[in-house]
């Protein structure tokens, strides 16, 4: 064998699994496609890397088996990763909701892992993709276009799944899980803006770049963050988060005052200020130019002293409830993740090996677990890369 262990991509679950494995005395070989390891680390968390979270459970993914991820993520914690950054000197901060960023740079993440790998004396190359894998009874043989041909006994599928195809997402781990007899749940993409279309769009277009805190909803589900308005439609964490949830023709609604009890808010503002108009008393309480643009589109705008007790508890509710038709997402190209892929009733949730084929591996993104905004992905990552690193 050329090597004990090859692993198909050089991102966070690559890289943790190779050093996890290199530190047993495996024989390791990392092959990234890009042109350097951990392209989706460094453009994460706007630069800085939001590289874990400090409330970790299953409750924050999605999956068509939402027990998988467990025993991954009993077994390699938050705490575990914070060790492994405190001990690389890497100075860091919560930013809100137990979000953990770098101080400085998310390059401190990437070159924490490879000083783990070089420790553990893993090999890795980059510009280099596997154009073959076959399968026999030594084990599996790769052919790449960098390397030639080479021979391993475990193969670990890191390669990630179709979000940001500029960072190197592709759907090739997906390919290879079929190859080897595996089902691939269908693949959407997940935290990613949505698109508005038609009247819809127009309503919102001047508001394009405006930002404030509001609470999305669809079905049971529920996310309190901050909104942003675009230029074709609605992003910032509130909409990203529920992205994941919403399919298309769901209903979608927001509350414009999620820290607000507006009938109570209103009625107070009638007997303050009775001759103010309704624009006024929103604008106290709503960007200006947003409060304006529904008093001018649906609400109208009288002087407070003039709303009948029924007319403010209608006001009130469409303010707590308000349906938004989105005609779709921006897609993979610019989605933090993909929601779907490997299908984990056909991998151990121990050690993330294949039940179909002997010394197969699938971890991160390429499997069927996927994570809520705010480090919970990177957290996955880690963990099912440990899981496989501790035994392939």
């Amino acid at each position: 064998m050329d090597y004990d262990v090859i692993i198909i991509g050089g991102g966070a679950a690559g890289l943790m699994c190779a050093a996890t494995a290199g530190a047993r005395g495996r024989r390791v070989l990392v092959i990234e496609r890009a042109n350097r390891i951990g392209k989706k680390i460094l453009m994460s968390g706007g630069g800085r890397c939001n590289f874990t979270n400090l409330d970790v459970a299953a409750r924050h993914y999605l999956s068509a088996n939402p027990h998988f991820c467990k025993s991954a993520l009993a077994r390699y914690t938050p705490a575990d990763f914070i060790a492994l950054v405190e001990r690389h000197g890497i100075a860091y901060h919560e930013k809100e909701l137990g979000q953990l960023f770098c101080d400085e740079s998310a390059k401190q993440i990437v070159r924490l892992l490879q000083t783990e790998c070089d420790a553990a004396g893993v090999r890795i190359e980059v510009d280099c993709e596997a154009t073959a894998v076959e399968h026999d009874d030594d084990g599996f043989r790769l052919t790449t276009s960098k390397l030639g041909t080479l021979r391993c006994a475990s193969l670990v599928v890191a390669s990630g799944g179709l979000s940001v195809p500029s960072l190197g997402g592709s759907g090739y781990g997906y390919q290879l899980a079929r190859q080897f007899g595996h089902t691939v749940l269908p693949t959407r993409a997940g935290l990613v803006p949505l698109t508005l279309g038609g009247t819809h769009l127009d309503d919102f277009a001047e508001l394009s770049g405006l930002a404030l805190p509001a609470e999305t909803r669809c079905g049971k589900t529920a996310f309190r963050a901050g909104l942003l308005f675009t230029h074709r439609g609605l992003s910032g964490p509130a909409i990203l988060q529920i992205s994941s949830y919403w399919h298309i023709r769901d209903a979608l609604a927001i509350d414009w005052l999620p820290d607000l009890d507006a009938h109570d808010y209103l009625a107070e503002q009638q007997q303050a200020h009775p001759n103010a108009e309704l624009r006024t008393a929103l604008s106290a309480v709503l960007p200006t130019r947003f409060a304006q643009r529904l008093c001018e589109r649906w609400l109208g705008s009288k002087p407070m002293k003039q709303y009948r007790p029924a007319e403010l508890r209608e006001l009130a509710a469409r303010l707590h409830d308000w349906p938004i038709v989105a005609s779709g997402t921006e897609g993979y190209r610019t989605a933090e993740v993909t929601l779907g892929g490997v299908d984990t009733r056909e991998l151990s949730s121990s050690t993330m090996a294949s039940r179909k084929l002997p010394g197969l591996y699938f971890i991160g993104e390429v499997v069927d677990v996927t994570g809520w905004l705010g480090g919970y992905n990177f957290q996955w990552a880690w963990a099912s890369g440990h899981a496989a690193g501790e035994v392939a």
